[in-house]
């Protein structure tokens, strides 16, 4: 999976706005924290749920399956606007 062309990621001090650009059939931007950043930045390039999970738990002391439950229901929640290709 990666992060569709048509977003861009823009970071602020405190959190992280998606917005799309060109084609995307999605208007509006989507905010988030830090995580939420880490989680859209680890998606730039190609990679997988569980690459993203791993590498998320290796900087955060959350129980793994925790940290999963949220990474899939962030990326679940990006599939639905369009932001994330297969």
């Amino acid at each position: 999976m990666k992060l569709n062309k048509n977003f861009v990621i823009h970071k602020t001090d405190e959190e992280t706005v998606l917005v799309p650009v060109g084609n995307a059939d999605f208007s509006g931007v989507v905010t988030g924290n830090q995580t939420f950043g880490e989680i859209l930045e680890l998606i730039s390039e190609e990679t997988t749920l569980q690459e993203v999970v791993a590498k998320l738990s290796d900087k955060y002391t959350a129980e793994a399956d925790v940290i999963q439950k949220d990474v899939e229901r962030t990326i679940s929640s990006l599939k639905e606007i369009g932001a994330v290709d297969e």
